[in-house]
């Protein structure tokens, strides 16, 4: 909890106005009962009037004080808490952005959800307890076991006993509560996965109508959580009761012995009123702490979790002076091997290439060849477990992340549209280009010819994902926006799978009128969509098969001509 006090820096002033004024509504709290105790034993035994109107009046105005500083401390107390929540989820959200595919590999999305969200919520919550209920209860108690012992400090020795046993009781309760609430959020990790699982492929779950057994697999996983729950909260419930005997057997102890005192004279009534007034303050204040340090537990699992991200270092990292400028497309890959994080298998192995700036690649393989592999470690999406991955003439590891970034630009497969604007989408390529740009690169990636087709064109609405789009669509609009970015590299890593092969054709044509400056890598499935490149990489458990044109490939490689084959069977046999 101690590192993540400096995320409270905004709300430094509110922290420490909050509890200051919760003192002040204390004092006015323990002052209550001893103006009590003078009407009652002063006042009415005299039966001045004047005298009981007198301090019933003070009574009031502390109680009208006590309530208006309670209010604002209640605000300062709330602002400080939440804002400090927001700021530290601010944090743990831009920590995420810069995490290599490494990282995020490591934590699962539905972790980060959850630390994002719930994590966050309950630190929120703590630290206003913090301000308050943590500030309250302590002055509170104190307070009132010096008016107790002011008032009878023979009948206060009561208070030897009932507090310490509420101490160990506190004590054993919190030892077992503890691990349950480690347990609650790990299972609410759970219960986010199968949640987010279920939403992103509602579609399949209804196509193969498996709803009722996605309902079964939530709830099992909810179960758990209800279970882990309920247990937690079982234990603090057992608190209230437990604090409830107890304040009550110090009630009637005191009503016992303080009686006695009051019949010989040697305590007022109104004394024996305020002194188990101050017994129930002192009690409920041990039941405030109580609940405090429950929710504290929470928090403290809470924190651990979220500083575990904020402390995890990402594996991609800058250079002390970084390169700021890409002069040309070039790649080369020296004795590159990678391995995935926590994989002793390697990915890649001892690949050697060279490609010049310009020139239009085009890579093929079964799957799981490592094809998709190998150009994730141009834009540093993954680093090099060996070896060096170059980019005109520069180990990419010296390039400042955002320098390489905007000048390699990735499609993926299952690129994914933003909510808002077709024009607003295009706009993350480059979010200074004007419309004559985004529709340049609409035609050079063939979306123009759909989007012209809308009324608001430029403005038509994107759903969430790009639903309100079929997947060649999609596919040709994020081609479109990776153009925007004026690349030196751009990476397909079969983004033209969904697309027809006349429109894939049209799109490779594009490229090579219009991008004859800028290196082009295809992955593709299909021979067609890289049968006109410069050279073909053929790709195979790891390694680099055979390099050539279609024609040298045909003639060298028993892997390309089998995939040849095979899909020119599958045409002839449409």
């Amino acid at each position: 909890m101690r590192k993540l006090v400096p995320f409270m820096k905004k709300y430094t002033s509110y922290a420490v106005l909050c509890p200051i004024l919760m003192i002040t509504e204390v004092v006015a709290d323990i002052v209550i009962p001893y103006l009590m105790s003078l009407i009652v034993d002063v006042g009415i035994a005299n039966r001045d009037v004047g005298y009981v109107v007198k301090i019933g009046g003070i009574m009031i105005l502390a109680a009208l004080i006590g309530m208006i500083l309670g209010v604002i401390s209640s605000y300062f107390g709330a602002t400080a808490g939440y804002g400090f929540a927001a700021e530290i989820r601010k944090a743990v959200f831009k920590k995420v952005q810069d995490f290599s595919f490494a990282n995020l590999d490591k934590f699962s999305v539905s972790s980060l959800i959850t630390r994002l969200t719930n994590d966050c919520n309950t630190l929120g919550q703590v630290a206003m307890m913090s301000l308050r209920m943590a500030v309250r209860a302590p002055f509170l108690m104190v307070f009132a076991l010096i008016m107790a012992f002011r008032i009878n400090a023979r009948l206060a020795s009561v208070f030897m006993v009932s507090i310490p046993l509420t101490v160990i009781l506190l004590g054993i309760i919190m030892a077992k509560a503890r691990p349950l609430f480690i347990k609650m959020q790990s299972r609410v990790d759970r219960v986010n996965a199968i949640i987010q699982e279920n939403l992103i492929g509602i579609r399949v779950v209804k196509s193969f109508n498996r709803q009722k057994h996605e309902e079964q697999r939530f709830k099992e996983r909810n179960d758990l959580l209800r279970d882990t729950a309920l247990k937690a909260i079982s234990i603090v419930i057992f608190l209230l009761p437990v604090l409830t005997v107890v304040t009550y057997a110090t009630i009637i102890a005191v009503l016992w012995f303080g009686g006695k005192q009051v019949v010989v004279g040697t305590m007022g009534s109104g004394e024996l009123v305020s002194f188990i007034t101050y017994i129930t303050q002192i009690l409920m204040s041990l039941m405030m702490l109580s609940f405090f340090f429950m929710q504290f537990l929470r928090g403290a699992a809470s924190a651990s979790r979220i500083v575990e991200v904020l402390e995890t270092e990402s594996e991609i990292k800058e250079a002390p002076d970084p390169v700021a400028e890409v002069k040309d497309g070039s790649i080369s890959f020296e004795n590159v091997s990678f391995a995935y994080p926590l994989s002793s298998d390697k990915a890649l192995k001892n690949i050697n290439l060279e490609i010049n700036s310009g020139e239009t690649i085009g890579i093929i393989g079964s799957t799981g060849s490592a094809k998709s592999t190998l150009v994730q470690l141009i834009p540093r999406l993954y680093d090099a477990t060996e070896g060096v991955v170059k980019v005109s003439g520069v180990n990419v590891k010296n390039y400042s992340l955002k320098t390489l970034r905007d000048k390699v630009a990735f499609v993926l497969q299952k690129n994914v549209l933003f909510t808002g604007t077709i024009r607003e989408n295009m706009q993350w390529g480059n979010e200074n280009a004007d419309d004559e740009q985004i529709i340049t690169a609409l035609k050079h990636s063939h979306a123009w010819e759909f989007v012209s087709s809308y009324e608001d064109m430029l403005d038509h609405k994107v759903e969430q994902g790009g639903d309100n789009f079929s997947g060649g669509q999609k596919q040709r609009l994020t081609i479109a926006r990776a153009l925007i970015k004026s690349p030196k590299i751009i990476i397909l890593d079969d983004s033209t799978s969904a697309v027809d092969m006349t429109t894939d054709a049209k799109i490779q044509k594009a490229f090579k009128e219009n991008l004859s400056n800028v290196t082009t890598i295809i992955i593709a499935q299909r021979i067609s969509s890289i049968q006109r490149a410069d050279r073909i990489l053929v790709m195979n458990e790891g390694k680099i098969e055979s390099v050539g044109s279609h024609e040298e490939l045909m003639k060298n490689s028993p892997i390309y001509k089998e995939i040849y084959e095979s899909q020119q069977k599958g045409v002839v046999g449409q």
